[in-house]
């Protein structure tokens, strides 16, 4: 089984960027079919607004998420000395968007940059990989910047969906507790949130833009797809199971936690899983109603924009990814006065 456990290593902030732009549900035009009730959406989704964008690329909210967080914390930017990029909506098939935040940021050219294509399990994979690099103590601080600028691969018109950069800050400290984690794959589910075309296994062609009927949806080719109800059950199963194998493997009451922030699907799935590990309310925070799914950015947003007075002092988290892949992870971590500037909104290019 995927455990794994990083020491000496710490979260010391967590910031985040979403476009300026915002569309309301309720008012908005839709690309679903003529029986679209708005308002039953929201009731179901819990998703009331969520900010979209025709210009910003990912790296541009991670750009402006990255800034702000370091210049809070105060770390010399030449000490930075590794960044992992996460998102389905990298700047280009290549370059590593990594590699161009490397330089816009102004880090240094002895940096570790490299990019992982993964979405809502994404911030938890992530983390792993940047913990992984600074447990030994070789490289000291890291960036972990995640997110998707869904507006360019759902459309605007998707109710569900929201855009958002997401930066975490890692270093390592001796004597830290450090974390723990749990990851598990399910491949034969590959298909259950899909993107059918622009890969090498179906180029582009003037076919990948004709629309289609799905569900009572409209989609073409290039835009990702999901069969809702595989993916609310993979959801609802895999995310209580996963906390408490984490707990168990690790020998831990999992109540005990402060925070439980789990990926935003939809209120309807959250909700149960909250009821299924039997949680308080006030301990799994939510940002759904104003931001939508952002995907594997919905994590670290959830703690920005829920958790920004809250983070002062000793506070333990765990987090829980799951879907596209089909994918999941949960981590266990402590913070101590973790660094959490407001959410920056951004205007469009």
């Amino acid at each position: 089984m995927a455990f794994l456990q990083y020491k000496n290593v710490k979260v010391v902030g967590i910031s985040a960027a979403v476009p300026e732009l915002v569309i309301n549900n309720l008012t908005q035009e839709t690309n679903f079919s003529d029986d679209y009730d708005p308002e039953d959406f929201v009731k179901t989704t819990g998703v009331i607004e969520r900010p979209v964008t025709d210009t910003l690329c990912t790296s541009d909210l991670c750009y402006e998420a990255a800034e702000k967080l370091i210049a809070e914390i105060g770390w010399n930017k030449e000490d930075i000395e590794a960044l992992v990029f996460v998102s389905q909506t990298p700047d280009y098939v290549l370059p590593a968007t990594s590699c161009i935040l490397q330089d816009r940021l102004g880090l240094s050219k002895e940096c570790y940059a490299t990019d992982c294509s993964l979405g809502c399990s994404g911030w938890v994979y992530g983390l792993s990989q940047v913990m992984g690099l600074l447990c030994t103590g070789e490289i000291k601080k890291a960036l972990l910047c995640v997110g998707d600028a869904k507006g360019r691969v759902y459309g605007p018109k998707d109710p569900l969906f929201g855009a958002a950069g997401t930066v975490t800050a890692v270093e390592y400290k001796e004597g830290e507790k450090g974390c723990q984690f749990y990851f598990g794959t399910d491949g034969s589910g590959y298909d259950a949130i899909i993107t059918p075309d622009g890969g090498s296994r179906n180029p582009v062609t003037l076919d990948s833009f004709k629309e289609e009927d799905i569900e009572g949806k409209s989609y073409n080719h290039l835009m990702t797809r999901m069969k809702g109800m595989d993916v609310f059950s993979f959801g609802i199963t895999m995310a209580p199971k996963s906390v408490k194998k984490l707990a168990e493997h690790f020998g831990f009451d999992y109540l005990d936690y402060d925070y439980f922030v789990f990926h935003q699907a939809n209120m309807k799935m959250n909700n149960m899983i909250v009821k299924k590990l039997k949680l308080p309310e006030e301990k799994a925070p939510s940002c759904m109603a104003h931001f939508g799914n952002t995907s594997s950015a919905s994590i670290p947003l959830t703690i920005v924009t829920q958790l920004h007075n809250q983070v002062n002092g000793h506070k333990k988290f765990i987090c829980c990814g799951f879907g596209v892949g089909l994918s999941w992870g949960a981590v266990a971590f402590d913070t101590q006065d973790l660094i959490v500037p407001e959410v920056l909104r951004i205007k469009e290019l």
